[in-house]
């Protein structure tokens, strides 16, 4: 299938998408003498279609298919053996080329390497979040709402600015060698590394971590705690006992909604790793934009839909009502 058949089809998929809502919005205002408050939720639901359903199901269409749109499972089996599309061609030239067969685990190597950069940043988020989670929705503190608003106020700031800033602060020339350099103390090397790509994750994921605690804590019911004390429980058995179940959904709530944009992102890595490092998401938009390959790209896309949904599954075991919701 040709690029000016897949733009005709996409075009033509839209056009009869717009169509079929259309007639379903002059049906529903016929039977139903009028306009309904539900009609108002139209415009979400086109968007919503055009702008997540459709590209879900090109993506899809992608996966399964080669260039030339056939229905294939290649594209997974090169996420699976990185080597795949070589070793195929090693087979067709002859017995003598197999002893050149081996298995690649690029791709496999990046997924848990960003894993594990997910997990430690979730870990790290979750370490310092709750704490100023906990004291930003404690009555007694009277900072508080002072606290929640300087979480909010870098938020307001573009999310690549944010982590361009940090270049200034880390590189070699940044304020922190600078203040080194002063005191006497030799540079160190801040940047292009996994440090300084653990760091901007954590920087700017923080917030969607402290939020949904923050909210969790501040539902909480503060006259349990008052009947844990009454009953003889010290502070400590209080919290271990009362604060911390309840807090629980936000906790699952902020883990999700680091761990997920965490494995994903591809800018921080690119900005301060220098490309000495490369993450799941690196790898995606390596294959869409630099080698052209949509249909590996849309196969690689899915892997990291399902472990997105299966981290949206346990969120809905563990806080089936969405109480940890945060306010980001």
């Amino acid at each position: 299938m040709t690029g000016d058949n897949v733009s005709v089809l996409m075009i033509g998929g839209i056009a009869l998408i717009l169509f079929g809502f259309a007639a379903l919005v002059f049906i529903s205002v016929r039977r139903s003498h009028g306009f309904k408050r539900s009609f108002f939720a139209s415009p979400y639901t086109l968007w919503m279609v055009l702008f997540t359903v459709v590209p879900v199901l090109l993506i899809t269409y992608y996966a399964f298919t080669d260039s030339t749109g056939a229905l294939t499972l290649d594209n997974f089996k090169n996420f699976w053996d990185s080597n795949y599309s070589v070793n195929q061609l090693y087979r067709q030239m002859g017995p003598e080329y197999e002893v050149l067969i081996t298995r690649g685990y690029v791709n496999i190597g990046i997924l848990v390497y960003s894993l594990w950069m997910a997990l430690l940043c979730t870990a790290i988020c979750l370490f310092f979040g709750y704490p100023a989670a906990y004291f930003m929705a404690d009555r007694k503190m009277k900072f508080g709402a002072i606290i929640v608003v300087l979480f909010v106020i870098p938020m307001w700031m573009n999310f690549l600015l944010r982590t361009i800033a940090w270049m200034s602060i880390l590189e070699d020339s940044g304020l922190i060698n600078t203040v080194f350099h002063l005191l006497g103390l030799p540079k160190v090397q801040l940047m292009y590394n996994n440090t300084a790509v653990l760091l901007g994750m954590v920087y700017n994921f923080l917030p969607f971590m402290v939020f949904p605690i923050y909210t969790a804590l501040t539902k909480m019911d503060y006259r349990l705690l008052e009947a844990a004390q009454d009953l003889g429980a010290n502070p400590t058995r209080t919290f271990w006992t009362v604060t911390a179940p309840l807090s629980l959904p936000g906790v699952v709530s902020g883990i999700t909604m680091v761990f997920m944009p965490s494995v994903t992102t591809f800018f921080i890595p690119r900005i301060l790793g220098g490309g000495n490092t490369m993450m799941f998401g690196d790898l995606i938009e390596n294959r869409f934009l630099f080698q052209g390959n949509w249909n590996l790209g849309s196969a690689l896309s899915l892997v990291m839909m399902a472990l997105i949904l299966l981290s949206l599954g346990i969120l809905r075991r563990v806080d089936p009502e969405s109480e940890g919701s945060g306010i980001v």
